[in-house]
């Protein structure tokens, strides 16, 4: 990976700024990122060195864009989206070679400590992972937190279900209250810091095969036969029997959430590289196809469900699924894959750079549309743009 455009930089100009004869991804040699990529870049620093160095961790997390006030939303540190911004400080660390993004990330990274023993959450791997591990990626320093938030994360896990317990939900009044065992496709993300903790002093190498397991399944029950995706699928925790398929971020339980797609095609792939398992590469193969099939040169950021049309765009969706998109290609060598990430990324640095305030990215979608967070900026869409640019480079 090469390091892109050192330091904080200048505001970049807003592609639509950009000289009409800027090369696009069909000019670009193969393996260069388009020019309207890299040149968005300085403002993804500018902007988030601004909102890291105003901000403080103690009064909460960026995690959506007021559309009203231009600034961001904050949440606790406990919010499952607390990860993502110290994560783009560490990837804009990666990128650049600048050592000034360390004492950033560091400072938003320590409050996350401590959420590393909780155990009624599967989102530790967007908590901790992206946090205290790309620190202990990047230093050598947080491995304890890994392993610690590693141990947590597995006590979720049902050897009858052979999965990770997504969300507690008896008693629960709403939806969600019927379901006893659901395991969404978000999990899959998750996994990571099993795969990562598994391999640090004090981990236990069991923790790789249970993130494995836990792919298969969710690559069987969440995975539809067409290579789509269910957000939710349900189970009998007493016999491990898959019961149904169902949503609540999709539109319905039989539609397509872009985001889950995103998931899957991130999470498989991932897991299929870190185990070796041509099962779960078949999976990600699968997804990432659906995905194409559904998406086009100059359309590649999809509607927030694909059984949508014509409603809001969701930006995230399609950072995530280009990063998950050029990890497939890696273990494929399929330049489809690569050609589609990159255009994605084309596409979102020429349609999709907000015009001003903290985040880079604007047009996510974090929920449904009668939710609050819909066409604004999103902590993870940012995330996972530059953590694609870091895998593309």
């Amino acid at each position: 990976m090469g390091v892109l455009l050192a330091g904080c930089g200048g505001a970049a100009p807003a592609p639509a700024d950009a000289p009409a004869s800027a090369p696009s991804s069909a000019d670009a040699p193969a393996g260069a990122l388009p020019a309207a990529v890299t040149q968005v870049l300085p403002t993804a620093y500018e902007r988030l060195t601004a909102s890291a160095d105003r901000l403080d961790p103690a009064q909460g997390y960026p995690r959506s864009v007021d559309a009203g006030k231009g600034t961001w939303t904050t949440k606790p540190v406990d919010d499952w989206t607390s990860g993502f911004f110290p994560g783009q400080l560490w990837l804009a660390g990666q990128l650049t070679g600048d050592q000034a993004w360390t004492a950033r990330a560091q400072r938003w990274t320590a409050p996350i400590g401590g959420q590393v023993t909780r155990t009624d959450t599967h989102d530790l791997g967007f908590v901790v992972g992206d946090s205290f591990g790309a620190q202990q990626r990047a230093t050598g320093q947080g491995a304890q937190e890994v392993v610690t938030a590693a141990r947590s994360l597995a006590t979720r896990y049902s050897p009858t279900v052979k999965a990770i317990k997504s969300w507690d939900t008896d008693g629960d009044d709403d939806k969600r209250g019927s379901w006893r065992f659901p395991v969404i496709i978000d999990t899959v993300m998750n996994l990571s810091l099993l795969d990562q903790a598994a391999t640090l002093p004090g981990g236990d190498p069991s923790w790789r095969d249970l993130a494995t397991q836990h792919a298969r399944t969710a690559s069987t029950t969440n995975m539809r036969p067409d290579g789509s995706i269910a957000h939710v699928a349900v189970f009998d925790p007493d016999t491990g029997a898959f019961v149904k398929r169902d949503t609540w971020q999709g539109a319905d339980p039989d539609s397509t959430w872009s985001r889950g797609q995103g998931w899957a095609i991130h999470g498989f792939a991932e897991q299929a590289r870190v185990a070796g398992d041509p099962e779960l590469r078949a999976a990600a193969v699968k997804a990432a196809d659906w995905w194409l099939a559904h998406t086009a040169p100059g359309s590649r950021v999809p509607p927030w469900d694909f059984s949508k049309p014509g409603e809001e765009r969701d930006t995230s969706a399609a950072a995530v699924a280009a990063s998950g998109l050029l990890d497939l290609a890696q273990q494929t060598g399929d330049a489809r894959y690569r050609q589609a990430a990159v255009e994605t990324l084309e596409e979102l640095a020429t349609k999709d750079v907000a015009p001003g305030g903290p985040a880079l990215l604007a047009h996510a979608v974090g929920g449904k549309p009668q939710d609050s967070e819909v066409d604004v900026g999103m902590v993870y869409a940012d995330y996972y743009f530059l953590e694609a640019v870091s895998r593309a480079s």
